[in-house]
């Protein structure tokens, strides 16, 4: 099931003989499996067309919310393939799952993570969200981050390749002219950048852990607007993160154009439906 190159490259680099390997859920771009080495349990995921740095990209975002100061629990990299080692991969430390958790805590220690500040918005290097590429380069404004580096580079995708329609220039560009008056001052905080349910998990102790995550420093209410896409988060969450940072008033209608971003990142990953959502949103600016 794991290719050789990539039991290969791990031993080569690692030190580690994979005595052991169970299938796990690894999303919908990656392999995945639980592996044992040295009667210690590792998560392994691969990808044969991963993109250049794919998951040096990953295991970088992840280093980084490991250096932050906050008490959330982020797994360990032990080490990483690219795709001139057969198969590009990604093998960390496995964390057994419990069915529950502390929301309440977790909310709290995300509001401790955005507690982390730069003087600009951006990161040090690019890097992915889902497979596609995330531009970071640094921005003195949100408004201009936002619109530069994120909304305008996914929409120019999706128009190219026929998923949206060009009218839809002209609704981003009012958008963009407006930004600074819809959204709230704040300080570049790091974020997650990709926090959906399916990035989060709580550990055997009931403890919050991220993965899977698209670091850069932005507005902090980025993920907890991606956090309401999909559900999977509960009022306590929020109740905990809110006892540590307290949101400028009406967040919820501000939503919509945080999630502009995600929805043309799952415009152009999957289409369908997400397509008339992203246009709904933009047709709002006009």
């Amino acid at each position: 099931m794991i290719p050789d190159s990539v039991e290969h490259t791990v031993r080569q680099q690692a030190g580690l003989e994979i005595t052991e390997s169970r299938a796990v859920h690894g999303g919908s771009i990656n392999s995945a499996a639980m592996v044992m080495a040295k009667n210690q349990k590792y998560f392994l995921k691969w990808n044969h067309h991963a993109p250049d740095q794919f998951f040096e990209k990953e295991a970088e975002g992840l280093q980084a919310l490991r250096d932050a100061n906050h008490s959330i629990i982020v797994p360990r990299i032990i080490t990483t393939g690219n795709a001139d080692t057969g198969c590009a991969f990604l093998l960390m430390e496995y964390v057994e799952t419990g069915r529950s958790g502390d929301s309440f805590q977790f909310g709290t220690e995300l509001a401790n993570l955005h507690n982390n500040h730069s003087d600009q918005f951006g990161f040090h290097s690019d890097n992915f969200i889902g497979s596609l590429y995330q531009s970071n380069k640094w921005h003195s404004s949100w408004a201009d981050f936002y619109y530069t580096e994120r909304l305008q580079p996914q929409l120019k995708m999706a128009i190219d390749t026929g998923k949206m329609d060009r009218s839809m220039y002209k609704h981003l560009e009012m958008l963009a002219s407006r930004l600074d008056e819809l959204l709230p001052p704040a300080k570049p905080s790091l974020i997650h950048g990709d926090l959906w349910s399916g990035n989060y998990l709580f550990n055997s102790g009931g403890q919050a852990v991220l993965i899977d995550p698209a670091v850069y420093y932005g507005h902090p209410e980025m993920d907890l607007a991606f956090s309401t896409m999909f559900g999977g988060f509960s009022n306590e969450f929020y109740r905990g993160y809110e006892s540590v940072s307290q949101l400028a008033p009406n967040f919820k209608e501000r939503i919509p154009i945080y999630n502009l971003y995600p929805l043309l990142v799952h415009v152009n990953l999957f289409g369908g439906a997400y397509t008339s959502q992203a246009a709904s949103v933009l047709r709002k600016y006009k």
